[in-house]
């Protein structure tokens, strides 16, 4: 490869067999390779991430023999795990402050640039947090590697989307292939971060359609080179006996029933939990932006004292929770105790994670929500085991953990779909479909509301990425063949000459003449080319088109999407482009005309309009409005207050407009009525009487200078 203007051309030979392919074919075939190159590179990264953050955790927060965040102690104070966290967000702190970073987690940050920033996501910065977020997580601050994975996934793919030279609409794809890709790769879930990755862009449970396929391209061959590193058949949480765990009975239900609004709750305490560090204590505090971080670290180390699992970052107690490690060997498990533990984890852990990564710290809040959500599935069995000794079986208990992960991950990133697949992926339960169905689905509905993610756009209708999708939809569905002129009558053999080509011109007409070599097309002569040669005395006789042709031709070819075509248009500024077949002859076929693509849009537009008028009757007042303001423009450049529509006045009401001189009595020309059906009727008719459900669209003038004027008559 070679850089040229700071873009990579493909090699010769990949460009000659894209150009001979039809371009949605081509566009596809680019996809799929960046997006395989997307997901190498992703795959790589969260590899790296993950084993840096296994080396400084076991180094460094992993060093305190004392303290074991994945056992059941409580209430023991350490001064290492008092100053560890704030050790870490100082670090976070100097290297956003060294780089100018602004505070935001991974999701945030995929979607400003999705919705925002056609599709632009410099790689500096994800990769500075990534960094960061290790040393974060290493010292026990209480955020998840996740999220920073996904924003450097993404990362990847926007800038080889920007290498490439890539559209904006291409480069939001690759964007959101490659957070596919780190997450099916820190995850281990492929197409549960395929799923995530173009689902967390929105609120209401949608997918980023034109990213589906290219995320799951990305998303698989992450996946598959993370696991190529780290080994296959290994799952982030697997259960020990996730095959038996299976939904057998209707009365399994009800624990997963009180299960899903209370994921829900969870959700909305941990979301305000966060913006209330995020958006008071921090700007209460008026601290430096990168002290805050230090001071969040060190409230996170004084919850981390009473609860040592606030530290947790690697799942290390839900496993245990799942195992039944922490109370292996008590023959009498006190139920309400472990009950309030895991309650209390729940809610410490997402105070500890709001003052971590609220504060400014590097990390995500993905992992904290999964290891919520794992506490919350404890609490809710251990309550049942404690009200009702074995009505349900102990498979429930364990199948209730990773049902709540899930249930809290789909109220927190406003993704149900996502979360059912992922956990299900994480844990290896697969016989756990149902329950998941009916707690992320209802922990969903109670949470929507108070998702962690403020960037989320709630539909693609809202998304400034998909404002022009009507007009665009229907240019990539048009083809050049259908909308040419095959009959092109301005063309000429290269010996013509200038009379000749003269003769055919029509007045008023700016024509384009292909110069045409047998079927070949070999240029093409505008009017400002005969203009230049007639200027020049003498020379008008002598030359033919084949001297003052144009031979640096840009064509299309008629199975282009006129989408692509009208990028053609726009790069040279053409009104009319020569239409050429693929084949080796390059045989001409005719013209596209700029103004047949905009007829035709036009006539859609209208069409469309029509069909949304007639589905929703009360959008008609806005096209009546229209109507008005159209009707307004055409008959007076005057200012539009002195339009007006008028009540029919009591003395016009049964007379028509010349029977009572409305001009003269009420200093008002009437130019059109408006009937009660909504109809406009232009111009008015002079000698139908009025009625009073009537409305009256007049221009008025001002009394006084209508007086003067009669005055000086």
């Amino acid at each position: 490869m070679r850089a040229t203007e700071g873009r990579f051309l493909y090699m010769p030979d990949l460009t000659a067999i894209l150009s001979r392919l039809p371009r949605p074919t081509a566009r596809w075939v680019r996809l799929f390779g960046l997006g395989a190159l997307v997901g190498v590179v992703g795959g790589l990264a969260a590899y790296g991430l993950d084993q840096g953050l296994h080396f400084g955790a076991k180094h460094v927060v992993g060093r305190i023999q004392e303290v074991d965040p994945g056992g059941g102690q409580v209430f023991q104070f350490h001064w290492a795990v008092l100053l560890l966290p704030a050790l870490g967000g100082l670090f976070s702190g100097l290297v956003c402050l060294a780089f100018r970073l602004k505070a935001g987690h991974g999701t945030d940050i995929l979607c400003r640039a999705f919705h925002r920033n056609m599709g632009e996501l410099p790689l500096r910065g994800p990769f500075v947090k990534a960094v960061a977020s290790v040393g974060v997580i290493s010292c026990g601050g209480s955020a998840g590697p996740e999220g920073p994975t996904a924003a450097l996934g993404a990362a990847i793919g926007s800038t080889f989307g920007k290498l490439f030279g890539l559209t904006p609409r291409e480069r939001r794809t690759l964007l959101v292939a490659g957070c596919g890709a780190g997450i099916g790769a820190i995850f281990r879930c492929p197409m549960g971060g395929a799923l995530f990755a173009a689902g967390v862009l929105y609120r209401e449970p949608e997918f980023e359609s034109e990213a589906i396929v290219p995320s799951f391209v990305a998303s698989v061959i992450g996946y598959s080179t993370f696991m190529s590193l780290v080994g296959f058949g290994t799952y982030p949480l697997l259960l020990p006996n996730a095959d038996a765990l299976t939904f057998a009975t209707a009365i399994d239900l009800l624990p997963y029933a009180v299960l899903g609004p209370l994921c829900g709750a969870a959700a909305i305490f941990f979301s305000l939990c966060l913006s209330t560090v995020e958006k008071r204590v921090l700007p209460w505090s008026r601290l430096p932006l990168w002290i805050a971080p230090a001071v969040g670290g060190l409230a996170t180390g004084g919850l981390a004292c009473v609860l040592p699992q606030v530290m947790d970052g690697q799942y290390d107690f839900i496993r245990n929770i799942m195992s039944g490690k922490l109370w292996l060997g008590d023959s009498s498990v006190n139920w309400w105790f472990w009950a309030g533990i895991f309650g209390l984890v729940a809610l410490l852990k997402s105070v500890a994670t709001a003052f971590t990564v609220g504060s400014g710290a590097s990390g995500g809040v993905l992992g904290p929500s999964l290891f919520i959500g794992g506490a919350v599935g404890a609490f809710v069995g251990a309550v049942c085991q404690a009200l009702f000794p074995d009505t349900f079986d102990e498979q429930v208990r364990q199948a209730l953990i990773p049902v709540g992960m899930a249930g809290v991950l789909a109220a927190a990133m406003r993704t149900p779909m996502a979360a059912i697949v992922m956990v299900t992926e994480m844990t290896g339960s697969y016989g756990l479909i149902v329950p998941l169905m009916l707690v992320c689905v209802s922990s969903y509905v109670v949470g929507r509301r108070w998702g962690l993610n403020h960037e989320q756009i709630r539909n693609e209708a809202e998304s400034p990425a998909h404002a022009g999708d009507v007009v665009v939809n229907l240019l990539e569905s048009l083809r050049v063949d259908q909308l040419m002129q095959r009959r092109w009558p301005m063309h000429a053999p290269p010996g013509a000459t200038l009379p000749q080509l003269v003769e055919k011109i029509q007045p008023g007409t700016r024509p384009v003449f292909a110069i045409v070599d047998g079927d070949r097309l070999v240029g093409l002569v505008s009017v400002p080319d005969i203009h230049r040669i007639i200027e020049q005395p003498g020379m008008a006789a002598a030359v033919i088109a084949s001297d003052i042709m144009s031979q640096r031709l840009e064509t299309v070819a008629p199975d282009d999407d006129v989408y692509s075509a009208l990028t053609v248009f726009k790069r040279g500024n053409h009104d009319v482009l020569p239409v050429v077949s693929r084949d080796r002859g390059g045989c001409w076929l005719g013209m596209l005309t700029r103004e047949a693509v905009f007829d035709r849009v036009q006539r859609q537009i209208t069409e469309t309009q029509k069909l949304v008028f007639r589905e929703h009757t009360g959008l008609a007042a806005i096209e009546q409005e229209g109507q008005l303001q159209q009707l307004v423009m055409g008959v007076t450049p005057m200012r539009r207050d002195m339009i007006q529509r008028l009540l029919v006045p009591l003395q016009a009401l049964n007379r028509s407009l010349r029977d009572c001189d409305f001009r003269r009595q009420f200093g008002a020309q009437v130019i059109a009525i408006e009937q009660p059906d909504g109809t406009i009727q232009c111009p008015p008719d002079l000698d139908v009487p009025l009625q009073t459900d009537q409305r009256l669209l007049a221009i008025v003038w001002d009394r006084s200078e209508s007086d003067l004027s009669e005055s000086n008559k």
